[in-house]
């Protein structure tokens, strides 16, 4: 399933403007915060997917019966990038367990890439919903990477993806090359995808735009 933040009138439209605007997003608590309130929304409409029980809630004046998560998902994000979206996420899952994955392009010479994961740190997601967030979905080959990593911890009962801006190349891919229940949640779609896997009008490098220009290995 895929769903577009974006298809309805909402503020995610009004955030997305600022992320992608050039100008606007050289101020980085700005597009980092941007990012956040993104992670919250799609935290909300996730919620909404989980499974609930009956809860008899203790107030100082009786009992109230309450609804609360059965359980609470694991969040995963793939550093640096995925930070901002993943405090976002946070802010509503506030219970929640997480993972954190290091995958990155390592580019050669002649314009192509291959991708690198080095660290990965998560609990157990064995029969867990799992939240990854990463504000670019390109080409998917990260990932697609990630999630066989983290699978290979646990078989995950649904995987939910979240990210700022997908391109539909991207999107083909992950559905392809992944087994599990999957949802991907993304503020807005893109159609086009640049010789060097880079989405297009999209917003740029994220992890730049919110922590700063990285030296290129």
């Amino acid at each position: 399933m895929i769903i577009n933040l974006s298809e309805q009138h909402s503020l995610v439209g009004e955030w997305l403007s600022e992320i992608r605007s050039i100008t606007i997003q050289a101020d980085r608590m700005r597009f980092r915060r941007n990012m956040e309130r993104l992670g919250e929304i799609a935290a909300y409409e996730i919620s909404k997917t989980l499974e609930y029980e009956a809860r008899e809630i203790q107030t100082p004046l009786g009992i109230a019966n309450c609804r609360v998560l059965a359980s609470q998902p694991v969040l995963a994000t793939i550093l640096r990038a995925g930070l901002a979206l993943h405090q976002g996420l946070l802010h509503y899952f506030d219970k929640a367990d997480h993972a954190f994955v290091s995958a990155y392009r390592k580019h050669h010479h002649d314009g192509t890439f291959d991708i690198s994961l080095e660290y990965v740190s998560s609990p157990t997601i064995e029969g867990q919903v799992l939240i990854i967030s990463d504000p670019m979905l390109a080409t998917g080959a990260s990932l697609v990477k990630t999630i066989e990593h983290l699978e290979s911890l646990g078989k995950p009962l649904h995987i939910h993806i979240v990210v700022a801006i997908a391109c539909t190349v991207g999107i083909e891919y992950v559905q392809r090359n992944t087994t599990s229940p999957l949802t991907i949640w993304a503020g807005d779609i893109d159609d086009e995808l640049t010789a060097k896997g880079y989405i297009v009008p999209g917003l740029g490098d994220a992890g730049d735009l919110a922590f700063g220009n990285k030296l290129q290995n």
